[in-house]
């Protein structure tokens, strides 16, 4: 081959390598955030039932693990130069959900996660608005990781489906950790399952009746024909874009291992 051809060919190879850098960068596991979600993996595999419950009578003789895990992120700041932005998101998810399950054991047995009042100098607050966690020495309530870091920042609606609301309506908690690596994988696969089985959706092409969570997030999956489009990213029964929507209540009572019946979780408004 002429010289000339040869070394723009290369330089058309070293440019595709280096503009698709970042993506593979970013699908590559960080190991450093691997070991430090591990003890939580491990509490989320013996703790979650095969149907996304959880068994906080059990998880209290683990109640230690949990708390040393929560502890370890005193030390731990995101850094945007060596953590992917899926990094970053799969870190506030974990961290969101153990320090929900830490709350909630603190107050174990209660009916629901809203009965909890935390004492604070100046009143009570409730489970969403007290600081539960310290993150690289600043503390942050559930609702400042949900909205000020997740919402803000990522703009993400499948995000609500990996949260956990302690709730019999929110969706079936995933039993491992998520990972910047994995995050689209997991987050997809827990779309597809939450909007698919009919204790919390019922999709058909006609008419849809939605969980409550699409309501209360409603700026963030749209107007009706954007709630649609996205169901029908991840519905097992197309619906059709004139489909009727309605949207079903959501059920605060705990999401511990005993669960309701459809009729206890798709009640109306």
């Amino acid at each position: 081959m002429p010289l000339l051809p040869r070394l723009v060919s290369r330089f058309f190879l070293a440019f595709l390598l280096l503009s698709w850098w970042p993506a593979l960068s970013y699908a590559v596991a960080n190991p450093d955030l691997e070991k430090l979600q591990k003890p939580w993996n491990q509490l989320l595999q013996h703790h979650v039932t095969t149907d996304g419950r959880f068994n906080y009578e059990a998880m209290l003789d683990e109640e230690t693990q949990l708390l040393d895990y929560l502890q370890s992120l005193r030390k731990v700041k995101p850094d945007p130069q060596t953590w992917s932005p899926d990094d970053t998101k799969a870190f506030w998810i974990n961290t969101y959900n153990a320090a929900a399950a830490s709350l909630i054991l603190q107050y174990y047995p209660l009916a629901s996660i809203n009965d909890i009042r935390v004492k604070e100098i100046g009143g009570l607050k409730s489970p969403w608005e007290a600081p539960v966690v310290n993150v690289g020495g600043q503390v942050y309530s559930l609702n400042q990781i949900e909205r000020e870091v997740l919402r803000n920042q990522f703009h993400d609606p499948r995000v609500h489906f990996a949260l956990m609301y302690g709730a019999a309506s929110c969706p079936p908690v995933l039993a491992e950790a998520y990972t910047g690596a994995r995050l689209n994988e997991q987050l997809d696969a827990q779309a597809k399952r939450f909007l698919n089985d009919p204790a919390f959706n019922q999709l058909t092409p006609q008419q849809v009746q939605l969980s409550g969570l699409f309501e209360a997030y409603s700026a963030e999956f749209g107007p009706q024909a954007h709630v649609i489009e996205f169901v029908n990213r991840y519905a097992l029964v197309p619906v059709l874009p004139t489909a009727k929507v309605e949207y079903l209540s959501f059920n605060w009572a705990l999401n511990d291992r005993t669960g309701l019946s459809n009729s206890q979780a798709l009640g109306k408004h």
